[in-house]
Formats: C-alpha cells, sequence, structure tokens
C-alpha cells in the first residue's frame, strides 16, 4: 500500500451466512483497482482492517487463502457497530480495506513437516486459510500429514461446511470435528478440544502445531500438546484477540514490549513464555 492509513476499495461480491443463528457472515470481496489487488500479496494467517463509510474499521483474520486467486474473504461475527454493519451490507456495497498486516502462519518454516491444525469456533477462519494454501496442488508435496481438530459448541456452529465435506473425503488430510455436547444426529467427536487433542494424540515428531480459537481452548489445548511431549518451539498460536489499530500506533495490543499487530498476531509458544501472561 502507498498510504497505510488510506483504505483500499472493493465491493462485496458474495455474502455467506455461516451458521444456524445468522450471526456469522463471510463477505467476499473484490478490490476495484487490479493495481490494489496486485498489491495485496498476503499469506494465510495475516489480517487486514476493514471499514464500512460510517461506521468505522475493524481487525478481521483473512481467512481465503492466496491461492483463491481474484478476491478475497472475511468471516465475521457480529458483535457491535462495526461488525453489525458487515452483517448488513448488500452485493455490490464498498468496502475499504487496510493490509495485509500482521507475520501470519510460517509456511516455509513448515515445509517438510506433518501438520496439526487445533481450532476453536469462528476464529478458525485464519487456519482455514492455512490449509486451503497447504492443500493446493501446487504446494502439497512441500507438506507431509495434515491434521484438522476443529471444535463448536453444537453442530449448528460449524462454519465452512461444504469445503469441511470436501475435505473428509480427501485421503490426504484427517479432520476431526466435535462439538461440546452431544446432540441428535451428530456422528462425529463429542467434547471440548483439548480432550479430542489428547484422545487424537498428534505426534510431535517432525512437525508442527498451529492453534487458534478462544483463549480457554488455546491454553487446553497447548496445554495437552505439551503433555504429550510437544516442544515450545513447534506450538504456534495466533492471538487475534488482541488485534487493534493493525500498525502498533494506538499501543492497545502489546504485551510486554510486543506489538500484536506487528510482531504477530502469531508466535510461537517459546516467544510467549518469555512476554508477559496477559494473552
Amino acid at each position: 500500500m502507498l498510504n497505510i492509513y488510506i483504505p483500499m476499495l472493493t465491493k462485496i461480491k458474495a455474502v455467506v451466512s455461516e451458521n444456524k443463528v445468522n450471526d456469522i457472515k463471510t463477505l467476499e470481496l473484490v478490490f476495484k483497482k487490479e493495481e490494489d489487488l496486485k498489491s495485496f500479496d498476503y499469506n494465510p494467517g495475516q489480517f487486514a482492517e476493514i471499514s464500512l463509510i460510517g461506521k468505522g474499521e475493524c481487525p478481521i483474520g483473512i481467512a481465503s487463502s492466496p491461492t483463491e486467486e481474484g478476491s478475497i474473504k472475511f468471516t465475521i461475527k457480529k458483535m457491535g457497530t462495526v461488525t453489525t454493519g458487515f452483517h448488513n451490507v448488500e452485493i455490490g456495497d464498498t468496502v475499504g480495506v487496510r493490509g495485509p498486516l500482521g507475520n501470519g502462519w510460517p509456511i516455509e518454516e513448515m515445509k517438510g513437516k506433518n501438520i496439526v491444525v487445533i481450532g476453536g469456533g469462528f476464529a478458525f477462519s485464519t487456519l482455514r486459510s492455512l490449509v486451503i494454501y497447504i492443500l493446493d496442488e501446487r504446494y502439497r508435496k512441500n507438506y507431509k500429514d495434515i491434521t484438522v481438530i476443529y471444535g463448536n459448541r453444537d453442530s449448528g456452529e460449524v462454519l465452512y461446511r461444504d469445503i469441511l465435506e470436501e475435505w473428509e473425503k480427501r485421503e490426504d488430510i484427517n479432520v476431526v470435528l466435535t462439538i461440546d455436547r452431544e446432540e441428535e444426529g451428530w456422528t462425529r467427536e463429542v467434547g471440548f478440544v483439548a480432550a479430542i487433542v489428547k484422545k487424537v494424540a498428534p505426534s510431535p515428531d517432525n512437525a508442527m502445531a498451529v492453534v487458534c480459537g478462544p483463549p480457554i481452548m488455546i491454553r487446553t489445548a497447548v496445554a495437552e500438546l505439551v503433555n504429550l511431549g510437544w516442544k515450545d518451539e513447534q506450538i504456534l498460536n495466533s492471538l487475534e484477540m488482541r488485534m487493534k489499530c493493525g500498525i502498533g500506533k494506538c499501543g492497545r495490543c502489546n504485551i510486554g514490549n510486543k506489538f500484536v499487530c506487528i510482531d504477530g498476531p502469531v508466535f510461537s509458544l517459546a516467544e510467549l513464555q518469555k512476554m508477559p501472561n496477559e494473552y
């Protein structure tokens, strides 16, 4: 971007409701200028500040993969004024985008390793981006076994159902879905994510784990990985909940001497162990 303070303009191509209560939607955006599309060069795990005129802006993880060319996607939960505004948009409306921001998942460091993806709730968006990237025919050979553990409170909260079904049909990825409590018609796992991590017991041998979800899910899932013998350097976490202005100016995302918007949101557990326990 020529000026990080000035958003690039996009228009809404599609709006998809992701859950039964209709408070999580995915917006697909296309850039109005070709040069903006070319300059928006991002990695899985990064985020952007997206805005509506008259409403404001907010930081949202990029749900699309760089391999999904021509548009970008953001999955947004209705929580406040700005996010409610995004839930009321229509196809063709204008959305501002500042970014990409943050460091993203270390896709180069992950090459040649088994990948374990652990997610919970609507925080699965940047994990969606990572898995789609790894499964792309151009890059799949660079990574070994892939295991996805994804949990939700109930079946109505499961995001990206179509693509999850596609993954389940593939032989080169193991998808484990779980909900917190038993539910009629649910045939997958039942239990909190941490319990399922313990049950699946992914091996730490030549592997990296990426974790994103509610803070309590991150803490408990990471604890189970450590119990299974994973080293701090092998466990990556995304502190998306700490993202603020995106450029380290407001000072509201800092943890110790780190700015989540700039130095993160992705940190290894080894890095987090050196930081104040504020996350």
